[in-house]
């Protein structure tokens, strides 16, 4: 028997890492501008920084993963939306600094390389590229044989954006007469799903394929619905209004997040009754018998990003954003924090 053989008898096929690779790089290299010098395959990804653009270029990056949302994905054995959920945590990071995004790295690990869903993950991953506009020069797929259950994996994701040094946004800007704009959520994105599979799942027992009054997806559909990517928004907005600042709803919520982009001295006042949460929220609410402020903390809620702007740019930004094919509304405003007041204040 051969090394090679004696290899995949323990469980780690080269050659079919080796036809995956060439399965993914026809889709991988259309992310692909003049900048990415390198094709797939390579020990490492190069990028050219076109630093004649920038004054003082300045690299922001970002890592993260998809979480427990992955197992909705076994669940459901659909893997083709689960790399733009993955783009998108990472990607809706860098952006809020706002800079622009250049390049992502992935990295898939599992027991057993499958070709078929290996290569429709990666697709995902392609899609979410091309919505937040930036190449995929690389990445890593790791067969590690004993290490998980059958037919699971897991997905993480590096990306790197550039913003020029006066023009990176950090919420230094925001003062007592900003306005806070949500943008909407395409739902509950990839944040809460151990609270969600609890409830779901454990609780009331229903099944992937379980259709809820007021949903009109099942449960598996409605809930591997792909985070959204707010690249191309924000950098819209950024150009033509001024941005005082911007928070990614992600894990800690509204409660959380936005406190994160304020100066100490101030506090965000939020209306609730300002948007409307998608139905997915308020069946989470009702089944899970959450109150306001763990709503407010585990899940988005209805608002994936936030941005700060002048008051008086508000409602104008709203309307563009609506023209964008973005819902966005007026979620509060800011205020002078006094002693012993909370960062966040939420009113109806």
């Amino acid at each position: 028997m051969s090394t090679n053989d004696r290899y995949r008898d323990a469980g780690v096929d080269i050659e079919k890492g080796n036809e995956f690779v060439r399965r993914i790089g026809k889709m991988v290299k259309s992310t692909h501008s003049a900048s990415v010098l390198t094709d797939i395959g390579g020990f490492s990804g190069l990028f050219s920084l076109n630093t004649e653009k920038y004054k003082s270029p300045i690299l922001v990056s970002s890592t993260d993963g998809v979480g427990t949302k992955l197992k909705i994905a076994f669940m459901m054995d659909k893997h083709d939306t689960i790399g733009i959920d993955m783009v998108a945590m990472v990607i809706n990071d860098v952006v809020v600094t706002g800079a622009k995004p250049l390049f992502m790295l992935d990295y898939l690990a599992t027991g057993k390389l499958e070709l078929g869903v290996a290569e429709a993950i990666i697709a995902g991953v392609v899609e979410g590229c091309r919505q937040a506009g930036c190449a995929l020069i690389g990445g890593e797929t790791a067969e590690m044989p004993g290490f998980y259950p059958d037919g699971e994996y897991d997905l993480a994701g590096f990306g790197v954006g550039v913003v020029d040094r006066d023009a990176i946004i950090d919420g230094s800007s925001i003062n007592k007469n900003s306005a806070m704009v949500g943008l909407a959520s395409s739902g509950l994105h990839s944040n809460g799903f151990s609270l969600v599979r609890r409830i779901i799942f454990e609780e009331m027992g229903l099944g992937i394929a379980d259709k809820i009054d007021d949903l009109p997806l099942s449960v598996g559909e409605e809930l591997l619905t792909p985070t959204r990517i707010y690249a191309e928004t924000v950098a819209h907005i950024n150009r033509d209004f001024t941005l005082q600042g911007v928070a990614n709803i992600t894990g800690g919520g509204l409660l959380e997040n936005v406190p994160r982009v304020m100066p100490e001295s101030l506090r965000a006042v939020i209306n609730t009754s300002s948007w409307d949460m998608q139905p997915i929220f308020h069946f989470l609410q009702k089944a899970g018998k959450l109150d306001q402020r763990e709503m407010m903390r585990t899940f988005n809620s209805g608002v994936g990003m936030v941005i700060f702007t002048p008051a008086d740019q508000a409602e104008e930004v709203v309307d563009r954003l609506g023209a964008l094919d973005q819902p966005a509304f007026i979620i509060g405003q800011v205020e002078t924090r006094a002693e012993g007041q909370e960062p966040v204040e939420f009113v109806d």
